[in-house]
């Protein structure tokens, strides 16, 4: 079993794969990542040792984890495209990988798993009944997790609300609210009036792996944490932190708008990524809570940026808005 603080993050070049990378890196662990087309076959850059490999081939990741004491398995197929043919075996290749080197693996949860039967307060013990094909494929990757600790292999998934960040990749935030690289003027909300939504502030997320990690051989060969991060009660407080951020710096107040969803459903037939984004439209339809008290209990206490704060991160990673002088990315609470 692997006992080092050597690394392979999987999906490093998107938004919780890239931030988890870095807060390792600035942690003191050895990071490695793999890479589709890299031009070497292995290039260190910015502290991170990029392999070239692909995740859907298993020969790649055992020989990129090789003497890894964590697997960070936070590779999705883009644009949800593929998702049966794709999903579950590059989950298999991380198992496989984890199982000869008797390592972590860490998965970013989501809120697929859960039916509204569930709803509205989610526990780590609250039954998975989803209710679209993409919850459905989530549940089997954490059950064939499930049974890969029972084999010997331990796991750590960490479940949050929708993601924002100055790196966050391709989220809500920066698809349906605001567009990366404008001035903000409307803010295009896509949820239901004085309905809850929760939101994860990406660097927070990150934080709370690392700090778990930290403690992994104290906890149970399959741990599962839920992450509160910034409940919008009503809907209105997340677009009311972005107008209050935009007017402090511009002077101007944006407009809130509804995000459209009879385009994006007119768009469907010729968009794939369209249709899988309205199969998850019920999570804008309903308050979703997340309770946790059990990383409380472990941690003492959630990493939390402040929301203006985030806020603000996030606007000026996205090119929104200029980088003051003296700013200084919101990564810690």
């Amino acid at each position: 079993m692997a006992i080092n603080n050597t690394v392979l993050v999987l999906g490093a070049t998107g938004g919780v794969g890239g931030e988890v990378a870095r807060q390792l890196r600035d942690a003191g662990w050895d990071v490695r990542a793999l890479k589709r087309g890299a031009s070497q076959a292995v290039e260190c850059k910015d502290g991170i040792r990029w392999i070239r490999g692909d995740a859907l081939d298993r020969g790649d990741v055992m020989n990129a984890a090789a003497a890894c004491s964590v697997i960070v398995h936070a590779v999705n197929p883009p644009g949800y495209r593929r998702w049966p043919q794709l999903v579950l075996p590059m989950l298999d290749n991380s198992i496989a990988a984890a199982t000869a080197q008797g390592a972590t693996i860490v998965l970013p949860g989501t809120l697929y798993n859960y039916g509204p039967d569930a709803f509205p307060v989610l526990t780590e013990n609250t039954p998975q009944r989803p209710t679209t094909r993409k919850g459905a494929i989530r549940v089997e990757l954490e059950q064939r997790l499930e049974k890969a600790s029972r084999e010997g292999v331990r796991v750590l998934i960490v479940r949050a609300g929708d993601f924002f960040g100055p790196n966050a990749g391709s989220n809500w935030f920066s698809q349906g609210l605001v567009k990366p690289g404008r001035p903000v003027k409307t803010i295009s909300y896509p949820g239901r009036g004085g309905v809850g939504h929760l939101w994860s502030y990406l660097p927070d997320v990150g934080r709370t792996m690392v700090e778990l990690l930290a403690r992994r051989d104290t906890l149970d060969a399959f741990a599962s944490f839920h992450m509160e991060g910034h409940w919008d009660a009503d809907g209105t407080q997340m677009s009311d932190a972005i107008r209050r951020v935009v007017a402090r710096r511009t002077g101007t107040s944006p407009r809130v708008a509804a995000f459209p969803w009879w385009l994006l459903t007119l768009a469907t037939p010729f968009v794939p990524t369209f249709r899988e984004m309205g199969e998850m439209r019920y999570l804008w339809q309903t308050a979703i809570r997340l309770d946790n008290a059990r990383l409380v209990a472990v941690l003492g206490r959630e990493p939390h940026t402040s929301l203006d704060e985030a806020v603000e991160a996030t606007l000026v990673g996205m090119g929104n808005l200029p980088e003051p002088s003296g700013f200084r990315s919101a990564m810690y609470p």
